[in-house]
């Protein structure tokens, strides 16, 4: 039995995700579908491929990501599927797949990219401004039937790739920025672990305000409270104790965060 993930900026009000769910349950009906979710900020590209590149991980081998945050729909712009280390990704050519596709090749895994141009895999009738239901999910739907990834069009040597801001080491520590913001207002940042490791002491520097010291876990400090912690995926965030970090510090996605070092 396959697993199919869903992952677009559709929100929950219109029908569009379940009539997607639709036709992936008639190509592959005993398909299983797991929301990852639909509330990513409109035509944000970056956040999308964020989302999955945090999620993709804990899924099985032979999942089948379908991940539509498609602002050039019904242009030039090719529908792709790909072949990420043990799983599959279908969706638009935009970048969505970049730092999934770096962690991969990181790890040395299989990589392949084809261009979605067999249209018998298709919806017989193709809107141009959906591509979610006509393509991607029956795509999506025949790789979970066993279709093979060559079948489905022909091979892509260049798939976009997004220009990520990478975190620069200084001579106080390291420098990097805001690349998300959570429902609870919480404040992530491209610094990680593995840049930063667990110094006994440490400053980050947000906005105008600077946090003293790390913290394990929310329940370390008094409601109100602004810390700075490691998330559950190992990057470096800013928080309030029961509150909303972003509101508070009127912080946005790019902004620069700085960190101080212990020497």
């Amino acid at each position: 039995m396959s697993v199919i993930t869903l992952t677009t900026d559709f929100g929950i009000k219109d029908g569009n995700v379940g009539v997607m769910k639709g036709v992936i349950w008639g190509i592959a009906s005993r398909a299983l579908i797991a929301d990852l979710s639909h509330m990513i900020s409109a035509q944000d590209i970056a956040e999308g491929g964020l989302i999955l590149s945090r999620s993709a991980p804990y899924f099985p081998p032979g999942t089948v990501h379908v991940v539509v945050v498609d602002p050039g729909v019904g242009t030039g712009r090719r529908p792709i599927a790909a072949r990420l280390g043990e799983q599959y990704f279908v969706g638009p050519d935009n970048g969505l797949v970049t730092m999934l596709l770096e962690q991969v090749e990181r790890d040395g895994l299989p990589v392949e990219f084809i261009h979605l141009n067999r249209s018998r895999y298709w919806l017989e009738d193709v809107s141009p401004v959906f591509h979610g239901r006509d393509i991607f999910a029956p795509v999506a739907a025949h790789l979970a039937n066993g279709v093979p990834l060559s079948q489905l069009g022909s091979q892509v040597a260049d798939p976009v790739r997004l220009a990520l801001s990478q975190p620069e080491r200084t001579s106080f520590g390291w420098r990097g920025e805001v690349i998300h913001i959570d429902h609870f207002g919480n404040i992530a940042t491209n610094l990680r672990v593995e840049h930063l490791g667990r110094p006994a002491q440490v400053a980050v520097r947000l906005g105008n305000v600077e946090i003293s010291a790390m913290v394990l876990t929310f329940g370390d400090r008094s409601p109100g409270e602004l810390v700075s912690l490691y998330g559950s995926t190992g990057n470096l965030i800013v928080c309030v104790v029961n509150g909303n970090a972003a509101s508070r510090l009127g912080v946005r996605v790019g902004d620069p965060v700085e960190v101080w070092l212990e020497k």
